[in-house]
């Protein structure tokens, strides 16, 4: 397998993944809307590894942006053998307060665009009975989130979503694999209005994650937590806690102090 699409590839664990692939003599498809960092990336990489990277800019927020990036990369001849779908953004503020145009337009990249790209792609790989599919989904989706509540609820759906594709696929050479990272120090904290909440205190690096992930990818892993301190509160801890309880310190995670 040597070619892949990473969307969010201009920044943060997206190009981090996409290093990661050239440096195994990879190529890569990079996906995002900042052309010029895009570019930027593509030539970084094409120098330091001798790979072919190829730049489609797209806006995953607006509908038709699965479509049209698969119909370019058909265009070119391009085969997918590998799809990451990273891309992805939240936002702080009570759901009633907030712009509702922005929590849709959330639902669009974090959901929507991802299951059309996975449906898109999933289809040849399965032809080819040879693919691997990396969503990076998040810790956040294990449960419910005061403050950034859409954010959350598309995470639980990527969660479900990548583990019920990865069963269906268990009969082919094709798998699907949920990276679940909790706090990660990236352009997503401003991008968000996350800045003050005591969650990204002790972030991982986006280099970290994205190995992380790359490697339980790799493998076939059905979801990978990055830490392994989280893992052991979200699978041993948090399930036996009264709700509400669990909805509080949630809420108090995600407050800016």
């Amino acid at each position: 397998m040597n070619t892949a699409l990473i969307t969010g590839a201009s920044s943060g664990i997206g190009k981090e993944l996409a290093k990661i692939h050239a440096s195994k003599k990879g190529d890569v498809v990079l996906v995002a809307r900042r052309e010029q960092a895009l570019n930027e990336l593509k030539a970084e990489l094409e120098q330091a590894y001798g790979i072919t990277a190829t730049v489609i800019t797209a806006d995953l927020s607006e509908p038709d942006s699965a479509n049209n990036i698969f119909q370019a990369t058909e265009a070119a001849g391009i085969q997918i053998d590998i799809l990451i779908n990273n891309a992805g953004f939240g936002g702080h503020g009570k759901f009633h307060e907030r712009d509702l145009a922005k929590d849709q337009a959330m639902m669009q990249v974090n959901m929507v665009s991802l299951v059309n790209l996975t449906h898109l792609y999933l289809q040849g790989m399965v032809q080819r009975n040879s693919g691997k599919i990396l969503h990076v989904a998040s810790t956040a989706g294990f449960i419910p989130g005061p403050l950034q509540a859409v954010y959350y609820a598309t995470k639980a759906f990527v969660n479900s979503f990548s583990q019920a594709i990865a069963q269906e696929l268990s009969d082919t050479n094709v798998t699907s694999t949920a990276l679940c990272p909790g706090a990660v120090a990236t352009e997503f904290v401003a991008a968000g209005d996350l800045e003050g909440t005591t969650t990204w205190d002790n972030a991982a690096t986006a280099k970290s994650v994205a190995q992380c992930g790359y490697d339980a990818m790799m493998r076939g892993d059905l979801l990978k937590i990055n830490e392994g301190r989280l893992a052991f509160l979200l699978k041993w801890v948090i399930p036996f806690l009264p709700r509400k309880m669990v909805l509080k310190l949630s809420q108090q995670s995600m407050e800016k102090h």
